[in-house]
Parts: C-alpha cells; sequence; structure tokens
C-alpha cells in the first residue's frame, strides 16, 4: 500500500513538473507574441555592433564582423542573394539523411541560416559578445581556424551522436528532425572560453563555475524553448571540450593549423623526392644502341669514363677509339694509329661523308 502510494506521489510530481514546463513555455510564447518582441530586433543588434566596434582606441576584430556579416546577409538574402543562395528548406541539416546521401552542403552550410529574426538576434548577440573575446586573445587567424574546427566538429559529432541514440531507440524521429544556426559553433566557442575557468558565474539565478556555465545554459535553454536542437546544442558542446583536449594534446598549437602544416610537409617531402629522383636521371643519362645520351649543364664537361666525338659530339666509352655514331677516330689516338686515319681525326667531314658512314655501319 505505501509502495502504490509513493508511485502515486511521483507520477503526480513528474506530472505536475511537466505540465509546469509546458505552462512556462506557453505562457513565454504568449508574452512574445503579445508585445511583438520578435520584430525590429536587428537595430539592437546594430546597436550592439556599432558600441563595440566604434569605441576609440579599441581594436575591431575582422573575423567576427566577418561571421556576424554573413549569417546577417543570408537571412536577408538582399538584392541577387535571393537567387543565388538555396532555400532554408533544401539547406536544413538532418542527421541520418546525411549518414545516408552524405550531403555534404547541408553539412557546411546549414549553421549559417537562422528560422526566425530572434534566432538570429540571439546567436548573433551571442557571437558577437564570445567571438569578440576570444579573437582578440587568440589572434584572428588562430580564432578563424577553431571556427572552422569547431563547425566541422559539431556537426560530426551531432551525426554521431544521432547514430548512438537511434541505436537505442526508435530512428524515425532523427528522420524528421532538422537543425539550423550557429548555436552549435556557439556553444563550442563558449566551451573554449570557459574551458579552464575556476570564477563564479550568475546564470538564472544559479550561481555555478563558469565551466559548467555552458552545460547549466543548455538545459535552461532546451526546457524553455521545445523547437531547440538538444544534439546540436550537446555536440557544440563535445566539441569545445574535444578541441581543448587537441589543443593540449598538441602543446598549445592550433590542431587545424597542425593538421594542414603537417599535409603540407608530406606533400611537399613528396614533390621534392620526385625533383630529386628526376634529377637524378637526367644528371645520369641513358644508354642506346648507339651509345650513351648524357645530359650536362655545360657543354665541354665531358664525364669520367667516356670521350667525346669531335665531328658528331656523341659520347663514347674509353673501350673503343672509334666513334659508335660517325665512324670517327678519337683524337688522341689517331696519331698513334698512323697517317690512313688522319681523314678521320681533322674534325672536317662534309655532312654526306658523315651519312654515309653510318648507313656503312648500319649494313655492317
Amino acid at each position: 500500500m505505501g509502495s502504490g502510494m509513493s508511485s502515486l506521489r511521483r507520477s503526480a510530481a513528474s506530472e505536475i513538473m511537466g505540465s509546469g514546463v509546458s505552462i512556462l513555455r506557453q505562457r513565454l510564447r504568449r508574452f512574445v507574441s503579445e508585445y511583438n518582441l520578435v520584430k525590429g530586433m536587428m537595430p539592437l543588434l546594430g546597436l550592439q555592433v556599432v558600441f563595440e566596434y566604434g569605441r576609440p582606441g579599441s581594436d575591431r576584430p575582422p573575423v567576427t564582423a566577418a561571421l556576424l556579416a554573413t549569417n546577417v546577409l543570408i537571412f536577408f538574402r538582399p538584392g541577387p542573394l535571393h537567387r543565388i543562395l538555396p532555400r532554408t528548406c533544401d539547406i536544413a541539416f538532418n542527421y541520418q539523411l546525411f549518414v545516408k546521401f552524405m550531403l555534404f552542403e547541408n553539412f557546411f552550410l546549414s549553421p549559417f541560416y537562422h528560422g526566425s529574426e530572434a534566432h538570429l538576434f540571439c546567436n548573433m548577440t551571442s557571437l558577437l559578445w564570445t567571438g569578440v573575446m576570444l579573437e582578440r586573445s587568440m589572434g584572428s587567424v588562430q580564432f578563424a581556424s577553431m571556427v572552422a574546427t569547431l563547425l566541422g566538429l559539431s556537426q560530426g559529432i551531432a551525426v554521431l551522436l544521432s547514430q548512438c541514440f537511434s541505436l537505442l531507440g526508435d530512428s524515425t524521429a532523427y528522420y524528421d528532425h532538422h537543425c539550423i544556426g550557429f548555436s552549435g559553433v556557439l556553444y563550442g566557442m563558449i566551451t573554449v572560453l570557459t574551458g579552464q575557468s575556476n570564477y563564479i558565474v550568475w546564470l538564472q539565478g544559479i550561481d555555478t563555475l563558469a565551466k559548467y556555465a555552458v552545460w547549466a545554459d543548455m538545459f535552461i535553454t532546451q526546457a524553455l524553448c521545445a523547437n531547440v536542437s538538444f544534439l546540436g546544442h550537446l555536440g557544440g558542446i563535445l566539441a569545445g571540450q574535444v578541441y581543448l583536449w587537441l589543443k593540449h594534446l598538441f602543446k598549445g598549437r592550433d590542431p587545424l593549423t597542425l593538421l594542414i602544416s603537417v599535409c603540407a610537409g608530406i606533400v611537399t617531402s613528396q614533390v621534392r623526392f620526385a625533383l630529386k629522383l628526376l634529377r637524378s636521371v637526367l644528371r645520369q643519362g641513358y644508354i642506346t644502341g648507339r651509345g650513351m645520351v648524357v645530359y650536362h649543364s655545360s657543354a665541354r664537361e665531358c664525364p669520367q669514363g667516356l670521350w667525346r666525338c669531335s665531328t658528331c659530339t656523341n659520347y663514347n666509352s674509353l673501350a673503343t677509339d672509334i666513334c659508335e655514331m660517325c665512324s670517327t677516330m678519337r683524337k688522341d689516338c689517331a696519331f698513334l694509329l698512323g697517317q690512313h686515319h688522319q681523314a678521320w681525326c681533322n674534325g672536317e667531314l662534309s655532312v654526306e661523308e658523315i651519312h654515309c658512314r653510318r648507313l656503312d655501319r648500319l649494313d655492317r
């Protein structure tokens, strides 16, 4: 009897909690719709950008500004961009469909699309705050590399999580789940920013460590907003953790920059090896049926163990005193063999004579 009453109490408490969360969501949506808070947020974002970038004496991070401009332009699609850019419904990222069809366009472009003006405003406000701090501390090049790494890691980890969760239950829900927005990358950036911080922050009335605040923010956002992508946010946080681990593993060096440098080094070493091999082949020459053809930078240089004919400039072995190409005798041996070889050593044979001697040699 007591166990039955306790189970009833637990079920009633869970129903009350669930109804409380749903009521809170309904009140929040009603408040937003009544006061029309989702409209006209772009001027507020513009004021924040002006206050951040318009202060005298402060540096202006270019990568953060470029990311802001890219997201805003893709959302409003002014002028020819409306015809060039794909539609939001075509670019929305679905984890299971990506695994099945390898939709890399959706993989890389979906973070830059947003569903509403409020969605864009919240993400860009967070990007302005987080991006400026990170870019000023890391530098523009390393910050851009970090953003690219977090984008790929967050999307990839979300795909892996969807595969793992689909094995535990019904995978049909993941076929209907499409996500867009820059929030996954933003959660990764906040994780990198607060990953090694031990100071206390205040979050929705709760005092917590800064490195745990991003987890609390994810669960609070999931509780208040029903249409957010839990896997996308979780993938962003895990991507930030992986980035910090890789950076610690590589002793502070940026993982993407290190990967690019390693790949460039491998390609460069292979090209150098091929060029070295080609130079060695050209330096040694190759042997034909009529003698050895050798390449040298200087025409007067004679390879060791060979002598060059003064008539046709063919290289011949020292074992023979007669040129294999034109049958001209070697100069330093002409006087030793007698006067009947003198005509061969003067080096003034005509073209017809050389041609006839070649034909005679081939007939033999």
